[in-house]
């Protein structure tokens, strides 16, 4: 069985097009139709606006995305479809299974069974997009191992933040705060648990937030979540002695000035980057890339972040799309291709 697959490229900064290519399973793989995958607003967008870094793979842990990061190039690790052919090799049960899988935006694609994650009949398409965002969430709250009765932030709202949010929520914290410019994902936030949320914009509005955060002792645990550099350094500005700042944001080529004198030169912050390709070594003797996607799963179906999907769009007017993301004006919170 062989069909006419359209593929999402990046061609250039702030260019995309569609092309379509005839794809069809070799012995070892299965075609999959795609029902629907998730672009992202932080690492997608740096490969729109062409502020990756030189000479380094999208993604260590992906084959799909171990290739040069230069233009032309696809990219994309939310996919969701169903197996619709399989090749003479590969097991028949796999025939008619819904799967995700990192895989870039395309309508078809080619894959090896073992690169497939099946998705439980209880999730939705819709919900099983989010498994990738969901995962990283799960990591970062493990790499960040909140405390009973701690003050904690996330410096950014957008879905990894959102989903962040939920999970800390389920903790009893003395505080969650959330840092967001945005009005829609301060409400998302606060709908999930987040007991104060803040736009800190400005220097008067930041200035006030961090000498209220200061009187208390300063925040214990912070999430950096934005792709903004200046995030980290407001990060520093609300800590307070001993506290733990975990960035699980990814700044491509951007610069990061921190500032380290004053107070945070003598309060010992621990800064810990966290990336979910991983586990942290201090879980792996007990936790493997299984085990959390069971945790991943369970979480999706408790948080529904589908609901967050505000914008459905076929993958032609993706070049719309990204622009609006881009843009930030009148962005969705969460966009799909449909196809």
């Amino acid at each position: 069985m062989s069909v006419r697959a359209q593929q999402l490229w990046f061609t250039a900064p702030h260019t995309v097009a569609v092309r379509e290519v005839l794809l069809e399973p070799a012995a070892n793989e299965v075609l999959v139709q795609v029902s629907c995958s998730a672009p992202s607003a932080g690492t997608e967008l740096l490969v729109y606006r062409g502020q990756l870094p030189e000479a380094l793979a999208l993604d260590s842990s992906l084959p799909v995305l171990q290739e040069q990061n230069g233009y032309p190039l696809r990219y994309g690790y939310a996919s969701v479809g169903r197996v619709i052919a399989c090749g003479a090799c590969v097991d028949a049960s796999w025939l008619g299974r819904r799967v995700f899988a990192f895989q870039p935006h395309a309508s078809h694609y080619l894959a090896e069974p073992s690169t497939l994650i099946p998705l439980p009949a209880t999730v939705s398409d819709e919900a099983a997009v989010f498994l990738a965002n969901m995962e990283t969430a799960v990591n970062l709250v493990h790499d960040g191992a909140p405390l009973l009765g701690e003050r904690v932030a996330v410096l950014g709202l957008g879905i990894v933040g959102l989903l962040t949010s939920a999970l800390l929520a389920q903790f009893p914290l003395a505080a969650l705060y959330g840092i967001d410019p945005q009005p829609q994902r301060r409400a998302s936030a606060q709908a999930l648990g987040v007991m104060s949320t803040h736009d800190v914009s400005t220097a008067p509005e930041r200035a006030a937030l961090a000498a209220a955060l200061a009187a208390q002792g300063g925040v214990d645990l912070l999430f950096e979540l934005s792709g903004e550099p200046q995030a980290l350094a407001l990060a520093l500005d609300l800590s307070g002695y001993c506290s733990r700042i975990v960035v699980g944001s990814w700044y491509g080529n951007k610069s990061c000035a921190l500032p380290l004198g004053g107070a945070v030169h003598r309060n010992r912050v621990s800064i810990v980057t966290s990336q979910v390709s991983t586990l942290a070594p201090a879980l792996a003797g007990r936790w493997s890339k299984a085990r959390r996607f069971d945790t991943t799963w369970a979480q999706l179906q408790r948080v529904q972040p589908e609901r967050w999907i505000d914008l459905r769009v076929p993958l032609t007017q993706a070049p719309e799309l990204y622009q609006r993301l881009h843009e930030r004006h009148a962005a969705p919170l969460q966009a799909l291709f449909i196809y």
